[in-house]
């Protein structure tokens, strides 16, 4: 399953990558993570830099996740899980005095019963409403990066 959503925010490429690479920030962003912070010593996005990420919804949970790709004003991605599970991307493209940014995700393999029940326990949906709810997630982080990019 793959889905993306879009947003035009005025302010430089270079300055969005800048907020958006900056993992200790996400929580300022999306709706569903708290806070994340780097491990194995890395102090910055760097493809194989590692992170912890931290959400909650009805029950907290986290995620190790592994930098792809960190091309400055131009790309910032990631992957959850050991699989990988899911794969994270935004891209950046200048657009007039803006940043056009898509905002992307892959679930490479769907989960199975145990992670059907972890998610309904933890998030509070099905597996069948989980598509909807990260897309809205998305359009809401894209919002809340579009206001501190802006400001």
């Amino acid at each position: 399953m793959t889905r993306e959503a879009h947003i035009r925010i005025a302010a430089a490429p270079e300055k969005v990558y800048e907020l958006i690479s900056d993992v200790t920030r996400m929580g300022e962003w999306s709706p569903e993570t708290v806070g994340a912070e780097w491990l194995d010593g890395a102090s910055g996005p760097a493809a194989g830099a590692r992170f912890k990420g931290r959400n909650k919804r009805r029950m907290p949970w986290a995620t190790t996740s592994t930098v792809t790709a960190a091309e400055p004003g131009r790309r910032f991605s990631f992957a959850t899980g050991k699989a990988p599970d899911t794969t994270w991307c935004y891209t950046l493209e200048p657009a007039g005095d803006g940043t056009e940014v898509t905002e992307s995700f892959e679930i490479a393999k769907p989960p199975g019963t145990i992670g059907r029940m972890l998610l309904r326990l933890g998030v509070g949906i099905s597996w069948s409403e989980r598509e909807a709810d990260l897309v809205r997630g998305m359009e809401e982080t894209l919002a809340r990066l579009k206001a501190g990019a802006e400001t």
